[in-house]
């Protein structure tokens, strides 16, 4: 484990070559920016690919199969984290993790540059569910290692982090976007490998330099005792899961369908468990279960505003190239492009929100408030999607500009509740889960992904206004009400957010779906 208050972890955070920062930030920067290009590069089309028809090099999956199948993969890759993270924690601590990580993210993106069917599809997802899992929650730890206990930068540190991942996904839609789909599958898939390859050998290279001993051992590494029962569990797990597979898969029961609601089952559970077990434990105190009672409303909005969210990989991605004008101002707009739409818009409104909340200082709304707020943006960029096809009709293309409303409006919502989210998870945290709590956080993007997997296979365009009807409506409703329950549950939180506003003030860059 690193002590940070070592002359190591000194030397590392009174160097000023990046941006006033410790020089290893820019090794993390660039990892996080070229992971987050092949993430979002590849995602940009792999809905296209798996609805496309066979003769255009596409999968001819069913859409309602393909937006299904996307938004259990994102699930997972979320979900992912928590493994990842004990991973590193335990047995190769967080540099070689990030490197394995990137290492299976390279090959998954290889797969889908082969055209190997539908098996190179589960191939890859496999690859990149587990390099993800890996790779992200270690590179954000890493970026905490770099600064000593009371360092001031800290914060700002993380800002421009997370603006490398903004930037990364920003930039991906219109490379491995336009390959895709002007080109060929397959070479956008690779331009996705190509990229990911960039930032893995620039951190390889300049690691070494930048980094010195930070994430070198696991912070808690099993003991050989705990080695050998780990391996007799893992042996016995994976054993139990192949023979289950094979049991499901001979039987005809294992299917797309049924592995999706599987998905969905584990993502709506997995959180329960959590604060079961948080609850029941003897290391949480009478006045940290008062604060979670708090985080529990606070963490059902947040999976709320996801549903919302989440969909512009899938039913906007959707939307965008099936039901939106792409003959604008007499230039084609490839449909990927628009998913560069979530990140410049958070790039742009970051500072805005950040600036208002420090110049309404105690003024400012209270957090439950804010995640009131959150949803009510989050369902009215759905609200608004109902209007073209009740003026004009679904037979009809929209302007791009409805699109562009509905990205602006949701990102609005999210710097309401993203940045506010992370504070708040500090916050209530019970001291003895305070990891665990970010965990949980991450979470509820899985669950909420787990739920759009079941309710986009209702999208066509006969039930266009209703889809987006009916999910807005709910979501603005449950932002209402949440507002107006917001003082109850700001008791519950036992003062810890009038006490501390400045965390909310000071909270990092929000990450959205790119988190």
């Amino acid at each position: 484990m690193v002590n940070l208050g070592t002359s190591e972890s000194t030397s590392l955070t009174s160097e000023r070559s990046f941006f006033g920062h410790p020089r290893g930030l820019s090794t993390l920067f660039s990892m996080e920016l070229w992971e987050r290009f092949s993430y979002y590069g590849m995602r940009a089309i792999l809905l296209y690919y798996m609805y496309d028809q066979i003769q255009n090099g596409g999968l001819g999956l069913s859409k309602p199969t393909a937006t299904a199948l996307m938004a259990a993969y994102g699930s997972l890759v979320y979900m992912s984290s928590i493994v990842g993270g004990w991973v590193a924690d335990r047995l190769l601590g967080s540099r070689r993790s990030i490197l394995l990580g990137g290492i299976l993210i390279i090959c998954g993106h290889i797969a889908l540059s082969i055209p190997g069917g539908t098996a190179a599809l589960f191939i890859s997802m496999v690859f990149i569910i587990l390099g993800t899992g890996l790779l992200k929650p270690n590179v954000s730890s890493a970026v905490g290692d770099l600064y000593a206990v009371g360092d001031t930068r800290r914060d700002a540190g993380f800002s421009i982090f997370y603006m490398g991942i903004n930037i990364g996904a920003f930039i991906a839609p219109f490379v491995v976007g336009t390959l895709g789909q002007k080109v060929n599958y397959h070479l956008g898939f690779a331009a996705a490998a190509v990229g990911m390859a960039l930032g893995l050998i620039y951190y390889m290279l300049s690691g070494r330099m930048n980094l010195g001993s930070i994430g070198l051992q696991p912070k808690n590494p099993l003991t050989k005792e705990e080695r050998n029962k780990v391996l007799i569990q893992v042996s016995v797990g994976t054993a139990a899961v192949l023979v289950l597979v094979w049991i499901l898969f001979s039987t005809g029961y294992l299917t797309l369908k049924s592995i999706v609601q599987l998905v969905t089952i584990v993502g709506v559970l997995l959180p329960i468990s959590y604060f079961v077990v948080m609850f029941r434990s003897k290391k949480t105190t009478t006045l940290e279960r008062s604060r979670l009672v708090a985080y529990i409303p606070l963490f059902i909005a947040a999976v709320c505003f996801w549903v919302i969210d989440e969909q512009s990989g899938t039913i906007l991605a959707t939307y965008a190239k099936t039901r939106t004008n792409l003959d604008a101002f007499g230039f084609f707009i490839p449909s990927s492009w628009f998913q560069s739409l979530n990140p410049i818009f958070t790039i742009i409104l970051a500072p805005t929100f950040a600036i208002l909340w420090m110049k309404m200082g105690r003024r400012q709304p209270t957090t439950p408030r804010k995640f009131a707020f959150g949803l009510i943006f989050a369902g009215i960029s759905f609200l608004i999607m109902t209007i073209p096809a009740l003026l004009f009709g679904t037979g009809v293309q929209s302007s791009p500009f409805w699109l562009v409303a509905s990205y602006f409006l949701v990102i609005v919502g999210a710097m309401c509740l993203s940045p506010v989210g992370l504070s708040a998870t500090t916050k209530l945290a019970p001291a003895a889960f305070s990891v665990q709590t970010m965990s949980l956080w991450l979470l509820s993007d899985a669950s909420a992904q787990g739920i759009i997997a079941q309710v986009v296979p209702l999208y066509k365009a006969s039930t266009e206004v209703g889809y987006f009807g009916i999910t807005g409506g709910i979501v603005v409703i449950l932002g209402i009400v949440l507002y107006f329950v917001a003082s109850r549950i700001y008791r519950f939180m036992q003062g810890i957010d009038g006490t501390d506003l400045e965390s909310d003030q000071n909270s990092e860059f929000p990450i959205t779906n790119q988190m």
